[in-house]
């Protein structure tokens, strides 16, 4: 965000007092009162940082189901005050809108539209807000994403796979969005013509196989090739790196374990209640596998459909991921808005549509809030109130996918301005 324009300055001025304000508002109510304002895992982090200064591994702590650079980056939460961390992650939370708004004007979104799309969908936003104030890192895989995006759709190849690469160490879900670089570095590589419509063979023979293998061969270019390798190589060393100072506590606590991870405490996920109840059944670790397949069947339609506007098919890919994963919390929706921004100039709809949609949203998690509320603090057996609210707020993400796709326009401004680079 360029520093001469006043309204841009001015919002990134009102996030961060909002979220400094949260921030001291959290050491308050966090000495005052009995339920904390600072996420659970903000102790987690800082309780693994205090391992790391003393040598020791973090995975000593329990529940610490991260990458150990998490908490060699938190190490000042010991050696200087505990708030740092908080104040990293506000950081990157304000860092990730600079890209979005970056990667706006290079869309060919106007000044003030780039700016208003950042304040509304991020920087004003409550929930990221929150996230970020209450000590949850999820705004700096947010940034590494954002980034990601940036470098690819400005043909920094290099940059945009250092950038993946840490994302995926960060978090594994970003994974999901190897398919879509793919096809989107060949359609460019192609001269703009993808591998659906295979412009790069008039001749090739429209079969299922010729189909498929023509889709790989195409992706097999130079950009791809390039890509793979910087982005593997980054998640290569790491690996390597930490799995020789930590062992096999690494590898199972960083990866494996968010790849089988079955958890049976309530949650938005509409699988909670069949994990909860078959948590003993022999059929348990199947079915938590099973629950993969309608993802990766989504998730694959969506990738060959819509891979030439590659931030909004990787919104998408978020959105999709996060509504019908095995396990759904809040922090999760920052996953897909901090995406959001980048597509709002391509969904045309109406502003009474969109606040019936964002409205139909909440409504969604209050309803799911509710029940919820009287099994945590009233003690009341409200489970299968809980899987039908998460039923009822699924089919309400779905329709709200669904609209958005069904308002989206291929030949807006921004798609124009991509296919001329």
């Amino acid at each position: 965000m360029a520093v001469g324009r006043p309204g841009v300055g001015a919002a990134l001025g009102a996030a961060l007092l909002a979220r400094l304000g949260l921030v001291l508002y959290g050491l308050h109510q966090d000495g005052a009162m009995r339920v904390r304002y600072t996420d659970v895992d903000y102790r987690v982090f800082t309780d693994a940082a205090r391992l790391v200064t003393e040598g020791r591994s973090p995975y000593r702590r329990a529940t610490y189901r991260y990458t150990p650079l998490l908490a060699w980056l938190l190490t000042p939460n010991v050696y200087l005050a505990e708030v740092f961390g908080k104040l990293l992650f506000v950081a990157g939370d304000l860092a990730a809108a600079v890209v979005a708004y970056r990667a706006l004007r290079r869309r060919g979104a106007a000044a003030g539209q780039a700016c208003g799309c950042c304040a509304a969908a991020w920087l004003l936003n409550p929930l990221p807000m929150a996230v970020s104030s209450r000590g949850n890192a999820e705004a700096l895989v947010a940034l590494l994403v954002l980034a990601t995006l940036y470098f690819v759709e400005g043909g920094s190849i290099g940059k945009a796979a250092v950038s993946y690469g840490l994302a995926v160490h960060m978090k594994i879900y970003p994974l999901t969005y190897a398919l879509p670089i793919a096809l989107h570095l060949q359609s460019k590589w192609c001269g703009g013509e993808g591998a659906v419509d295979m412009g790069c063979d008039k001749k090739a023979k429209f079969t299922f196989v010729g189909y498929l293998w023509q889709l790989f061969v195409k992706m097999l270019n130079r950009d791809v090739l390039l890509f793979g390798t910087v982005a593997g190589s980054v998640l290569a060393a790491l690996t390597v790196a930490f799995y020789h100072l930590y062992g096999w506590d690494f590898l199972e606590h960083a990866y494996l374990y968010h790849l089988t991870r079955r958890d049976i405490r309530h949650n938005f996920s509409p699988y909670f209640y069949m994990l909860y109840l078959t948590a003993e059944s022999k059929w348990s670790f199947a079915l938590g596998l099973a629950a993969f397949l309608p993802q990766l069947l989504l998730l694959l339609v969506v990738s060959i459909a819509f891979y030439r506007d590659l931030a909004f098919c990787c919104f998408l890919h978020t959105a999709i991921f996060v509504s019908f994963n095995k396990v759904c919390t809040s922090q999760y929706f920052v996953w897909y808005l901090c995406l959001l921004p980048l597509v709002m100039p391509s969904v045309k709809m109406s502003w009474c549509r969109g606040v019936l949609l964002l409205f139909l949203w909440f409504i969604g998690q209050g309803l799911w809030l509710t029940p919820a509320y009287f099994l945590e603090f009233k003690g009341y057996s409200t489970f299968l109130l809980i899987w039908l609210a998460g039923l009822l707020f699924l089919f309400i993400n779905s329709f709200i996918i669904v609209q958005i796709i069904s308002h989206y326009q291929k030949e807006a401004q921004v798609a124009k301005k991509l296919k001329q680079q």
